[in-house]
């Protein structure tokens, strides 16, 4: 029997590939991530509080714009006080809309990431031409905004077509955080050139977690540490990413950040081992690595 196959990367077993180490000797990368986004109001796509796929109305519209009136100020206010790197999945129509986010995060010196248009549409139903028009517009919308070409991406859905990743390498793109497959960075093939994969957590994510399984904040913290505290037992034996993934209209709420604030505190008490990093400062060590070492380097010119 042959199974359907997407031709992107090869099968490599963790124990099996070899060891390197983390910028200052660290083997335990920890990256935050925020999502920052846009919605249609009684229109398209969207997340709902109540966790089911409801109409959508002021409600959850309303809920969801919380985010960027309230919830991200929240956020970067607790990241400032905590002195985190961070990264934002921005959709361009949100730096549209809202003129005050970029300059926020380039005062802090974040790195924009490439995340659709708005998170009302996905692109894996898209015609490759339109798919691509959808690409070239949010990089341009942060060209714009940040006066730089993004160079990593995430769908919005965390959904790609057969063809996304040709189509991202093709409009400049380095990396992608949409495949969930390791905890390691792996390098994908094009037909443009080899990709990087970067890892990012759909387990530790508070989308998912906090309103499609109805998780409190405080289990939510409670994840973060216990996924934290095995990876970081587990990077004894080798070099592990710890992506921990964020919502301003869902963590941003002040009764969930506040257990959020005590679970990166947590993490803060080991920061002589970790590199804190965003996901642009980990492609581009990886990058810098000799042939061999990561997973699909043997293909790259």
């Amino acid at each position: 029997m042959r199974l359907p196959g997407h031709g992107r990367y090869a099968h490599s077993a963790i124990p099996q590939r070899p060891t390197y180490e983390w910028p200052n000797g660290a083997r335990l990368a920890v990256v935050v991530c925020n999502n920052i986004e846009a919605f249609a109001y009684r229109a398209g796509l969207g997340s709902d509080s109540t966790g089911a796929a409801a109409p959508q109305g002021q409600r959850n519209y309303a809920w969801r714009d919380y985010g960027n009136r309230v919830g991200l100020w929240n956020m970067l206010e607790m990241l400032d006080e905590l002195d985190i790197p961070c990264a934002h999945n921005v959709n361009g129509a949100v730096l549209d809309a809202c003129p005050e986010i970029a300059p926020a995060l380039k005062a802090r010196g974040d790195e924009f990431i490439g995340h659709g248009r708005t998170n009302a549409e996905r692109q894996d139903g898209m015609w490759e031409e339109d798919e691509r028009r959808l690409i070239a517009e949010s990089r341009d919308a942060i060209i714009r905004h940040a006066g730089v070409a993004p160079q990593g991406w995430l769908g919005p859905y965390i959904a790609q077509s057969a063809v996304t990743l040709d189509l991202l390498k093709e409009e400049g793109f380095s990396y992608v955080m949409d495949w969930p497959a390791d905890d390691q960075p792996f390098w994908m093939t094009t037909r443009a050139g080899p990709m990087l994969s970067v890892p990012y957590s759909i387990e530790l994510n508070d989308s998912p977690a906090l309103v499609f399984r109805q998780h409190s904040g405080r289990e939510f913290a409670q994840m973060i540490i216990d996924q934290f505290d095995e990876m970081l037992e587990q990077s004894r034996r080798r070099p592990l990413v710890c992506s921990v993934v964020l919502h301003p209209f869902i963590v941003g709420q002040p009764f969930r950040l506040r257990p959020l604030r005590d679970a990166l505190r947590h993490i803060l008490s080991h920061r002589d081992r970790l590199w804190l990093a965003r996901p642009g400062e980990i492609a581009r060590y990886v990058a810098s690595l000799p042939r061999g070492i990561v997973p699909g380097s043997e293909a790259l010119p």
